[in-house]
């Protein structure tokens, strides 16, 4: 592509910023320009167009009053002299629209909005093609660079010890879950039609409301099948258009941009998806109905669930995953319940780029019996070794009260397991007013200290990839629209300042709904977001020196509370004690599965 030679011509009486950035763009990709003054004659402009023997003549003009007519002018003037039949003609400004453009004479007109990177294509004669998100329109991998080398050699053989013996414990003991899993594996590998016994085998681990959906077709939970209509409506849904999102990210490359969906059907979930999408969020988290996670197994076909959810089988996961954009990441989370396995087995099929598995937290906090839930986790993370699915591993037990340093001691044993089992876990510190710092006060002058605290501890223990979540901002949020959007916006900044790798945003009514998620919420805080990562660039927030004291302290108690639970001998009965989260935190072993841990 050679230079090209092009004259910039404002015709605005004062008003010539815009040309002069696309100047810039022009003499940066090694292009000849020639600014003129503003308001020049056309006669003058067609003139120095003939004297400097252009390629390209680019006209900026905000319309008004017999401003069209002007245009149509010039338009004349270049076609009388000739010169109209060998220069491209582009014009720009307010109010500016292709049509006009087009009416009037014009190869391109250039609106509100308009880049100088569209300018520079136009003049190059190519079409322009928006970045996509990621990386040149690739999805990022979040956890590459990343050694997961424990920096302290102390807390480093006591991680690994803690590791090596719950994998030894786990791969002793089965569990319904994990046999439904392996049964699952062999459903999908089979041919149609063939799979009547292994499905038979599958019934045995599943709770009477999942059999009477298989055997006598009574949908469990408050789903129903979809009908054909619908159906079809969702399959012609899930061939994805590909979309030109705004970006959200200024200067940094860093973070990525998760939004979370389950609005319960399908259909909705791929709106809300590409709402998401379109502005600017660079991945996607699947919530399932919270029932689903006290039920021995699950459903198949396309379902729709009445509250908030969706439901997991692969035809719900694989039209969903179909319709995302190619750059999107995706995650179809596994963490809390009995059926932890098999979930990531579809979420391998269905090609999701990502899981979510944390033991701990599942079983202090969300209602699943620890020992079951430590033989299903292990699996979980196995399977997502072979699939080479990276975990997230979410530190929700903050949100029962359970403090900061128990709860990410649990985080790094689980993250410890899954790299001893050969996976790519990824921290997931909460950015929230936690109950714990409710009653301790770290929260009582600033929220970006404490936060900022967290991630340098992390930092100090482990090289792993970091990914604030769960949403980011929990807990300081109000029922205000444009607070929760603000807060949301601050929180991003102060994770973009932090160099993480990802982060989790909600809609702006998502905490407080209590009901359906309006699109219109979730651009409200995407928006922010966008608009927080453009005034701080590669600019940054400055916590105070109080961040490194509080991050040095998480350290030391997270080092004493690792050896508090190798001293217990497994980590089933330091979970059952409580060195994770107890009573005294507002955290309880879960009963849900309790008693369904058997000796293989």
């Amino acid at each position: 592509m050679g230079e090209r030679r092009v004259l910039l011509a404002p015709l605005d009486p004062v008003h010539d910023v815009g040309l002069k950035m696309v100047k810039r763009a022009l003499d940066e990709a090694g292009h000849a320009t020639i600014l003129l003054p503003p308001d020049l004659p056309v006669e003058e402009i067609v003139r120095r167009a003939v004297e400097h023997q252009v390629d390209t003549v680019l006209v900026g003009r905000t319309l008004g009053y017999n401003v069209p007519e002007e245009l149509a002018r010039l338009v004349d003037v270049m076609e009388a002299t000739g010169l109209r039949s060998r220069v491209r003609l582009g014009v720009g400004g307010m109010a500016v629209r292709p049509e006009l453009a087009a009416e009037l004479g014009f190869d391109r007109g250039f609106g509100p909005g308009t880049t100088p990177a569209e300018a520079v294509a136009f003049v190059e004669g190519r079409d322009y093609q928006p970045p996509a998100p990621g990386e040149g329109g690739r999805k990022p991998d979040l956890t590459a660079g990343y050694s997961y080398r424990v920096h302290d050699p102390g807390i480093a053989r006591t991680l690994e010890t803690i590791a090596a013996g719950t994998v030894a414990w786990a791969r002793e003991r089965t569990t319904p879950g994990v046999e439904r899993a392996r049964i699952r594996r062999q459903l999908l590998a089979a041919d149609p039609g063939s799979g009547a016994e292994l499905r038979q085998e599958y019934l045995t681990h599943c709770d009477p409301r999942i059999q009477a959906f298989y055997r006598e077709g009574v949908p469990a939970g408050r789903t129903r099948p979809l009908r054909r209509e619908e159906i079809l409506a969702l399959e012609s849904a899930a061939g994805a258009r590909r979309l030109e999102p705004l970006r959200l990210r200024h200067r940094r490359s860093r973070p990525a941009v998760f939004v979370q969906y389950g609005t319960g059907c399908p259909l909705m979930d791929i709106a809300h998806n590409r709402v998401g999408e379109g502005w600017g969020a660079d991945g996607l988290v699947h919530f399932d109905p919270s029932w689903s996670a006290r039920c021995e197994g699950l459903m198949e076909g396309y379902h729709t669930h009445e509250e908030d959810g969706s439901l997991l089988t692969l035809e719900n996961l694989s039209a969903v995953g179909a319709a995302r954009q190619p750059w999107t990441l995706w995650q179809v989370r596994a963490h809390r319940g009995l059926n932890t396995p098999e979930t990531v087995v579809l979420a391998a099929a269905a090609g999701a780029d990502l899981t979510k598995v944390n033991m701990v937290y599942g079983s202090l906090g969300a209602g699943t019996d620890p020992g079951r839930l430590l033989v299903d986790g292990v699996e979980c993370l196995a399977l997502a070794a072979e699939f080479g699915l990276p975990l997230d591993v979410v530190t929700n037990e903050e949100l029962c009260g359970v403090p900061a340093a128990k709860a990410f001691a649990g985080m790094l044993i689980v993250a410890a397991i899954a790299v001893h089992l050969g996976a790519r876990p990824l921290l997931q510190p909460l950015f929230c007013l936690s109950p714990d710092v409710m009653v301790n006060g770290q929260m009582d002058d600033n929220f970006l200290d404490y936060n900022a605290a967290k991630v340098h501890a992390l930092r100090a223990i482990m090289d792993a990839p970091i990914w604030p979540g769960a949403p980011i901002g929990f807990l300081t949020h109000t029922e205000d629209r444009v607070q929760s959007a603000v807060t949301t916006a601050l929180h991003a900044a102060l994770a973009s300042s932090l160099d993480v790798d990802a982060i989790t945003i909600a809609s702006t009514d998502e905490a407080y709904s209590g009901g359906a998620i309006a699109a219109a919420s979730r651009v409200d805080t995407l928006r922010a977001t966008a608009e927080a990562f453009r005034f701080f660039g590669s600019a940054g927030m400055a916590p105070t020196g109080r961040a490194r004291e509080w991050a040095g302290e998480l350290v030391e108690a997270i080092g004493r509370i690792l050896e508090a639970v190798l001293a217990r001998g497994t980590l089933e009965v330091a979970l059952y004690q409580g060195l994770l989260g107890g009573p005294g935190d507002g955290a309880y072993p879960g009963r849900a599965g309790r008693g369904t841990v058997s000796r293989r």
